[in-house]
């Protein structure tokens, strides 16, 4: 069974708005040489299956930098420091995204999204009997639209290539999984 590294070292390379780099140099438990790594640091994230009494779910558009695309994808954004749970957080982003507010949210999975170089992780929250309720909060970087899709549609989109944003295909499988575990009764 793999070990833990044993960090001996670690120094901040850069600060962005949005996450920070930085160098730990560790030592290997196999070989005992030293190596250096570099972590991204960012805060927590969530990510919101919000289900309406009908079964629609409620999803965004919105333009993603790094793939320069379109992408049809869920509400969420960043765990804020003021939020108490990712559940909070939940509620709050699909509030702002969206204007849609719902019922008994529940955290349902997370993942982390690269541990390989980012020291964070991926929240998936439910709400449901989501409903339209306020006007959107849009941060200055946001443009979204936002579209119900019933959720008989979401194996036709993957299929399709429609959702192609990993963070959002773990949090479906989240949900499929909750979805299952519902119909069993627990």
């Amino acid at each position: 069974m793999p070990k833990p590294w044993k960090r001996v070292s670690s120094r901040p390379v850069g600060e962005f708005r949005i996450f920070s780099i930085r160098s730990d140099r560790t030592i290997s438990p196999r070989t005992g040489k030293e190596h250096d790594f570099f972590v991204i640091d960012c805060a927590n994230w969530v990510n919101v299956i919000a289900l309406t009494p009908d079964q629609q779910l409620v999803m965004i558009e919105q333009y993603r930098h790094g793939s320069n695309t379109v992408e049809l994808e869920i509400p969420g954004g960043m765990v804020d420091a003021g939020d108490a749970s990712p559940e909070a957080a939940g509620i709050r982003e699909l509030r702002e995204e969206t204007g849609y507010e719902g019922a008994n949210p529940q955290l349902i999975g997370w993942v982390y999204p690269n541990p390989a170089i980012m020291s964070n992780t991926c929240f998936t929250v439910l709400v449901e009997n989501c409903r339209y309720t306020t006007a959107v909060k849009f941060d200055q970087a946001e443009d979204l639209i936002t579209r119900l899709v019933p959720v008989a549609e979401i194996p036709k989109l993957f299929a399709a290539g429609k959702i192609r944003h990993s963070l959002v295909n773990a949090a479906f499988h989240h949900f499929e999984l909750w979805r299952r575990a519902s119909l069993s009764g627990r």
